[in-house]
């Protein structure tokens, strides 16, 4: 084989494994179906919700350990860190948490849990005594200080 043939192959080698590694580090989109529903996030935030866990496995005997089984991820995709203070997460129902005093630090999530615990910076708690998320249909609604809505996430199947 001559030098410039294997020349040639090193160098596509080169691209190709440069494009997987591109491809690779992209970030996910937050149109992506997280395995269940949809979602729809705005592109001026780099806070999007991520994992749902709406139906909380085993059997729902409304005790604390139960309802913490239930949460909504909220990640940031970003570098900088996002101070979430006032921003809120709400359900159809009409269900709403609101953030306090949180810094979602770049490239980190917090998952809000339904009911009660300490809030920690990869954790935080709604103190709800009931479920909130419906297994068959709901909706999660992620809104900033402003009100306006970040990203959405929805499941229906009842269809």
């Amino acid at each position: 084989m001559s030098a410039s043939r294997t020349v040639r192959r090193i160098a596509a080698a080169a691209v190709a494994a440069g494009s997987v590694v591109a491809a690779a580090s992209m970030p996910a989109s937050a149109d992506s179906d997280h395995g269940y529903g949809h979602g729809r996030h705005q592109p001026y935030s780099n806070v999007v919700l991520g994992d749902i866990q709406y139906d909380s496995p085993g059997r729902d005997d409304w005790s604390n350990r139960s309802l913490n089984r239930e949460w909504v991820e909220v990640t940031n995709t970003g570098r900088r860190a996002v101070d979430l203070d006032g921003w809120s997460l709400t359900d159809q129902s009409g269900n709403l948490y609101r953030f306090d005093d949180l810094r979602l630090p770049g490239r980190a999530t917090v998952r809000v849990h339904t009911g009660r615990g300490y809030d920690t910076r990869q954790d935080v708690y709604q103190g709800s005594r009931d479920y909130i998320w419906s297994n068959y249909a709901d909706k999660a609604t992620l809104r900033d200080n402003r009100g306006r809505t970040v990203d959405t996430h929805s499941w229906d199947y009842r269809r």
